[in-house]
C-alpha cells in the first residue's frame, strides 16, 4: 500500500501540470487566508482575479526573463486596469478605446508567442476589472486596480522564486512531452508496416500526420525554452545535456519520418517474410523505450534499459540476412530499400540506448538555436506590420475580437442584465481565430458553465455558510489550471463554481448564478454571429498558399539534403532551419484541414482530394526524410554530379508545383525521369548513388501525385 502511495505520489510530482498547480494553490490560499485573517473579506474577489490573470500570462522562461516579462506583465495590467477604472464612467469613451485597444493588444501577439499570452492576458485582467468596477460601491478610483494588481504581483513573486529554485523544471517537463509524443509517433510509424491486404495505409497516413504535428509542436516548444535558458551562451551542465537530448530527439524524428519504400509495395513483396513483423515489433519496443525516458525526465530518475530492444534488432538484422541468402531473392532494389530501413532502426535502437548519439553541432554558441523571438523592437515591428493586412488571420481576428466585444457592451447597456460584463468575459473566451476553435470551444463553455453552477447550487444547498467553503474557492481555482489545456469543459465548471463561492464570500451566491448563465448564453451568441459575419476566416480560403508553403519547404529541405551528400553529414543550423521549416509547413497543412473539417459543409473545399493531399505530402516528407537520415559524402566526382544534377530536377519540380499552388494555376507534370534513369544505370556499382537516385524516383512520382490532386482543386 505504502509503495503503491509513493508511487502515485512521484508520478503526481512527474506531471507537467504539478507545479503550476502547486503555485496557483500557494497564491490562492495565501490570499485567501490573508484576506479573510485581516477581515478583508470584501476584497477577495478581486486580488484573486489578479492571481488567475497573472498565472495565465506566465511563460515558461528562465528566472531572468520571468523577471522582465513579470515587470512588462504588471505594467501591461496596469495601464489596463487603471485605464478601464478611469473610462468606465464615460460609456462613449469607454466604446471608443474597448475596441482599439482590444485591436492593439491582439495585434502585438505578431511580434512573439510571448507577446501574445501577456496580451490575452492583459485584455482578461481588463474585463476583470470591469467586472470589479460594476460591483463596487464605493472607494477611491484607485481602489479596485490596486487589488487587482496585488493579487497579480503575488502570483509574479512566487512564480519567479519558483523559477530561481528549479531552472531546469521547464525543460526537463519540456522534453519528457517530447518524447511521449515521439512514442505515440513510432507506434503510428509500426502499425504502416503490417503486412496484411485490406488495410487502409492512406488513413494511417493522415492519422500519422496529426501525430507528426504533435510532435512538431513538441519541438516547437521544447527549443524556445532552451533557447530561454541557453541565450548567447554556450551551454553548459545540465542545459548542455538536455540541449544533447533535444538533438537525439531531432535526429530520432527524422529518423521516424523516413519513408524508404511505399509500405503496401513493401507489404506485397514480403508478404511471406517475418521481415515486416520483426520490423513493426521492434518500432512499438523503441516508442516503449522514449516512454521510458519521458517518464525518467518527470520523475529525474534514470531511464530503465530495454533489453529486448537490442535483441530485437538483432533478429531482425537475422532476419533480412536470411531473406538475402534465399535461392530468389527479393529485387535489388527491394533489398536496397529494405536494407537502409533496417539501418534507420538500428540506428534509432543504438540512439534512444546511448549507443550513438550524435555531438553538438560544432558552430558559433550563439547559433546553436535560432531565437524566433525579434531582437529589437524595430524587428517586432517589422512583425506587427507585416499582418496588417486583411489576408492576416491575425488582423482579421483582431478585428473581429474587437467589434464582438464593442457589440457585447453595447448590448449590456441596452439590456442591463445584472454581472452584464460576464458577457464581454464569455466573448473574449469563447471567440477564437478559427470555426472550428469557436465552435468547440462555445459548446465547452455553456456545457462547463451549466455544470458548474450545478455544483455551485449543490453546495451552497449543502452548506451555505462555513469556513469550509474557503478551501472550495481554492480547490476549484486549482482545478481550472489543472484542466485548461487539455479538458476546457471541466476547466469551465471548475472556475464558475469558483465565482459563485467568491461571490457568496461577499453576497448571495444564488444572485450569481442566474446571470452567470444568461451572460454566458449572451456572449457565446455574439462570438458565434462575429465569426460568422465578421470577415470569416474559411480555412478554405487559404489552402492555396498552406500546400504552396508545404511544398516550397519541402524544395529547400531537399535542396540542404543533396547539398550534404557532396559536402558530408552536418547537422548545423541552416540545415535543421529547412527540416524545421518542411515539418512545421506539413503540421500546419494538417492542421488547416483539421480546422476546415469542423467548418460548415458549404465552406469545406473538396475535403477527400485535400485528405489524399495531406497523406501524399506527409508521404513525400517522409522520402526526404529518408534522404535526411542516409546522408554521407560520396567518394565518386561522378556520382556526386549525377546526384546533385538529378537533385536539381527533383527541387526544381518541387518548387514549379509550389508556385503553381501559390498563384492558383493549374500544376504541370514537368518531371524528366528519363534524366534520373541514365545515371541510375551508369553508377550501377555505387551503391550509394543508386539509393539515393531511386529515392529521387520516388519524390519525383509522388510529386506527379500531388500535381495531379493539385489539378484537381484548381482545374483552371
Amino acid at each position: 500500500m505504502l509503495n503503491t502511495l509513493t508511487h502515485r505520489w512521484r508520478r503526481l510530482r512527474g506531471s507537467d501540470r504539478y507545479a503550476e498547480c502547486l503555485r496557483v494553490l500557494l497564491a490562492l490560499g495565501g490570499a485567501v487566508a490573508w484576506c479573510f485573517g485581516t477581515g478583508r473579506v470584501e476584497e477577495v474577489v478581486s486580488i484573486l482575479l489578479g492571481v488567475i490573470a497573472c498565472a495565465l500570462a506566465e511563460t515558461e522562461d528562465y528566472w531572468r526573463n520571468r523577471l522582465t516579462t513579470l515587470l512588462l506583465t504588471l505594467a501591461c495590467f496596469a495601464i489596463s486596469a487603471f485605464a478601464v477604472q478611469w473610462l468606465f464612467p464615460y460609456p462613449v469613451l469607454f466604446a471608443i478605446g474597448l475596441p482599439l485597444s482590444t485591436f492593439a493588444l491582439v495585434m502585438l501577439g505578431a511580434a512573439s508567442e510571448r507577446y501574445a499570452t501577456v496580451a490575452g492576458a492583459t485584455l482578461l485582467l481588463a474585463v476583470y476589472t470591469m467586472i470589479g468596477a460594476d460591483q463596487a460601491s464605493s472607494g477611491a478610483w484607485w481602489y479596485q486596480p490596486a487589488l487587482l494588481l496585488g493579487g497579480a504581483a503575488w502570483y509574479g513573486v512566487l512564480s519567479l522564486l519558483w523559477s530561481v529554485l528549479s531552472p531546469q523544471l521547464a525543460v526537463r517537463l519540456s522534453l519528457a512531452r517530447l518524447f511521449d509524443a515521439l512514442a505515440g509517433y513510432l507506434e503510428g510509424k509500426a502499425a504502416l508496416f503490417t503486412p496484411v491486404h485490406g488495410v487502409d495505409r492512406e488513413a494511417m497516413q493522415w492519422s500519422l500526420a496529426m501525430q507528426n504535428e504533435r510532435v512538431v509542436e513538441a519541438l516547437n516548444d521544447t527549443r524556445l525554452v532552451l533557447v530561454d535558458r541557453i541565450g548567447v551562451r554556450r551551454p553548459r551542465g545540465a542545459t548542455a545535456e538536455r540541449l544533447q537530448m533535444y538533438f537525439l530527439a531531432q535526429d530520432i524524428h527524422e529518423r521516424i519520418s523516413s519513408a524508404h519504400y511505399p509500405y503496401d509495395a513493401l507489404a506485397e513483396s514480403l508478404f511471406h517474410s517475418d521481415v515486416l513483423f520483426r520490423c513493426e515489433h521492434l518500432l512499438r519496443l523503441e516508442a516503449d523505450t522514449c516512454r521510458e525516458r519521458a517518464n525518467a525526465l518527470r520523475l529525474r530518475t534514470a531511464p530503465a534499459a530495454n533489453a529486448g530492444s537490442e535483441a530485437s534488432v538483432q533478429d531482425l538484422q537475422a532476419a533480412l540476412a536470411a531473406l538475402r541468402d534465399q535461392p530468389h531473392p527479393p529485387a535489388a532494389h527491394l533489398l536496397r530499400a529494405l536494407e537502409a530501413l533496417v539501418r534507420n532502426l538500428t540506428a534509432i535502437q543504438q540512439r534512444l540506448a546511448g549507443d550513438a548519439s550524435d555531438e553538438l553541432p560544432r558552430s558559433k554558441p550563439e547559433r546553436l538555436l535560432q531565437n524566433p523571438a525579434p531582437q529589437t523592437l524595430g524587428e517586432a515591428w517589422e512583425r506587427i506590420r507585416m499582418q496588417l493586412t486583411p489576408r492576416s488571420f491575425r488582423f482579421r481576428h483582431a478585428l473581429r475580437l474587437s467589434l464582438a466585444l464593442l457589440v457585447g457592451y453595447a448590448v449590456l447597456h441596452a439590456v442591463h442584465p445584472r454581472h452584464g460584463y460576464w458577457i464581454l468575459l464569455t466573448t473574449l473566451l469563447v471567440c477564437q481565430p478559427s470555426y472550428g476553435a469557436t465552435r468547440r470551444r462555445l459548446v465547452q463553455r455553456v456545457a462547463g458553465t451549466m455544470v458548474g453552477l450545478v455544483l455551485g447550487w449543490a453546495t451552497l444547498q449543502l452548506a451555505p455558510f462555513g469556513t469550509w467553503q474557503l478551501l472550495l474557492i481554492v480547490l476549484s481555482g486549482v482545478a481550472f489550471f489543472a484542466a485548461r489545456l487539455r479538458r476546457y469543459t471541466t476547466a469551465t465548471a471548475a472556475i464558475t463554481l469558483f465565482v459563485v463561492l467568491c461571490f457568496n464570500q461577499v453576497g448571495s451566491g444564488y444572485d450569481a448564478m442566474w446571470p452567470r448563465l444568461l451572460d454566458t448564453l449572451i456572449g457565446a451568441a455574439i462570438a458565434a454571429l462575429a465569426m460568422r459575419l465578421i470577415l470569416p476566416d474559411w480555412q478554405g480560403r487559404r489552402f492555396d498558399d498552406v500546400l504552396a508553403d508545404t511544398v516550397r519547404s519541402d524544395a529547400r529541405y531537399l535542396e540542404r539534403i543533396i547539398q550534404q551528400y557532396a559536402s558530408g553529414r552536418r547537422d548545423d543550423l541552416d540545415y535543421r532551419i529547412a527540416r524545421r521549416d518542411a515539418h512545421n509547413a506539413n503540421a500546419a497543412l494538417s492542421a488547416v484541414l483539421a480546422n476546415m473539417l469542423r467548418e460548415p459543409g458549404q465552406h469545406q473545399r473538396g475535403t477527400e482530394t485535400l485528405l489524399r493531399f495531406l497523406a501524399a505530402a506527409h508521404t513525400l516528407l517522409g522520402q526526404l526524410s529518408a534522404l535526411g537520415v542516409n546522408r554521407v559524402a560520396m567518394a565518386s566526382p561522378a556520382a556526386r554530379d549525377a546526384v546533385a544534377n538529378a537533385g536539381k530536377i527533383a527541387v526544381d519540380a518541387l518548387a514549379q508545383l509550389g508556385d503553381a499552388l501559390a498563384n492558383r494555376l493549374a500544376a504541370q507534370d514537368e518531371t524528366d525521369g528519363a534524366a534520373l534513369l541514365q545515371p541510375l544505370a551508369t553508377h550501377a556499382d555505387d551503391e550509394t548513388a543508386r539509393l539515393v537516385l531511386g529515392q529521387l524516383m520516388q519524390i519525383l512520382v509522388q510529386r506527379d501525385r500531388l500535381a495531379a490532386l493539385a489539378r484537381t482543386l484548381n482545374p483552371g
